[in-house]
């Protein structure tokens, strides 16, 4: 069995309903993620907290220094786990998240967070096209609705296709308690 890393993408006050950018189904997917953070602890299994922050003061989100930008207390750091800060969408641009990754020996990742269709979705490609097989927990994954064109797209849509194009040709993808019991 490879070395596993658990990789929690920007769960941060952000995205909560009392938050600048709410997230559809924020909550539940926080509680998930915190149940893998406690079973990745209670089994040694590396955690790398990943925070977004935009570099400009004058961003309308991620302001460094907000409330905003602070991880979720259910999924806060405990001692030396890393928290990798990142101003880009893609967790391993302009960060050390690789370098920490290869320093602890993880050779496959499992991710959750938000969003499904940004941060989760860049950070899950560049992982697998890094030759990391990955795991996406898609019950502790949240995302919000999308308009295009004019036409608005449902959080449930866009996190579902989102989903499917993962599992379609990066990676595997399960809920929580499946990636509980395959254990």
């Amino acid at each position: 069995m490879k070395k596993r890393g658990l990789i929690i993408v920007d769960l941060q006050n952000e995205y909560l309903p009392t938050g600048k950018l709410p997230l559809s189904g924020i909550e539940a997917a926080a509680a998930n993620a915190a149940q893998v953070l406690g079973d990745a602890r209670s089994k040694g299994i590396p955690v790398f907290h990943i925070r977004h922050e935009f570099a400009a003061a004058d961003a309308p989100v991620f302001v460094r220094g907000s409330d905003g930008v602070k991880i979720q207390p259910s999924v806060a750091p405990v001692g030396d786990e890393p928290v990798i800060v990142k101003n880009y969408i893609n967790s391993f641009r302009e960060t050390d998240l690789k370098q920490q990754l290869d320093a602890k020996g993880v050779e496959e990742l499992v991710v959750v967070g938000a969003m499904s269709h940004m941060c989760i979705d860049a950070v899950v490609r560049a992982g697998v096209d890094m030759g990391y097989p990955t795991t996406v927990l898609h019950d502790a994954c949240a995302t919000l609705d999308l308009t295009f064109d004019g036409v608005t797209v449902p959080a449930a849509h866009v996190h579902a296709a989102m989903m499917a194009a993962l599992e379609f040709g990066y990676g595997t993808v399960k809920s929580t308690q499946a990636y509980f019991a395959a254990e």
